[in-house]
């Protein structure tokens, strides 16, 4: 078991677990990223999404078997950066191998290492294997908190709205 930076070469099967990973949160309609939009986000002119693969032997498209896809946050009251994990998979066949663990503690590792404060994530409230992963690696739901998002057609209509 191995987990690296994402590279370029990578892409393609992490495009393909992204389908996946939406897929098993039932909204694989939703997963409209292409391969040319992920590369350009992980390795353009000025990347903003960060990424890590967990490759183990057996695995398939090319020996990847999970992925964690990452960018900055900031926190105004400790004046540091942290870590957002958008997307954390392993694959059917590989869970329970260690992967998730490791691919989580190698983000962990860069806040550390980079001295940032804090690494953040959403999980959906009916996912209790990964909340029940999420609590035993120490990390706690943010109580009292609600996500809200504007998307789709709310998100420019929104924005034209000059009130």
């Amino acid at each position: 078991m191995t987990v690296r930076p994402v590279r370029p070469d990578d892409v393609p099967a992490v495009s393909v677990m992204v389908r996946e990973l939406a897929g098993y949160e039932e909204a694989e309609h939703e997963a409209l990223m292409t391969d040319d939009q992920l590369r350009e986000a992980l390795f353009g002119g000025s990347p903003a999404l960060f990424g890590h693969v967990a490759v183990a032997d057996g695995a398939t498209d090319g020996g990847l078997a999970g992925f964690a896809l990452w960018f900055l946050n900031f926190s105004t009251w400790r004046g540091t950066h942290g870590i957002h994990l958008e997307d954390l998979y392993v694959r059917p066949g590989h869970r329970g191998s260690g992967l998730g663990r490791e691919l989580l503690r190698t983000l962990a590792e860069e806040c550390v290492t980079r001295g940032y404060s804090r690494l953040e994530w959403s999980v959906l409230d009916w996912n209790t294997p990964s909340i029940d992963f999420y609590r035993a690696a120490g990390a706690v739901p943010m109580d009292g908190w609600t996500v809200f998002r504007l998307t789709g057609d709310a998100l420019p209509r929104f924005a034209a709205d000059h009130r």
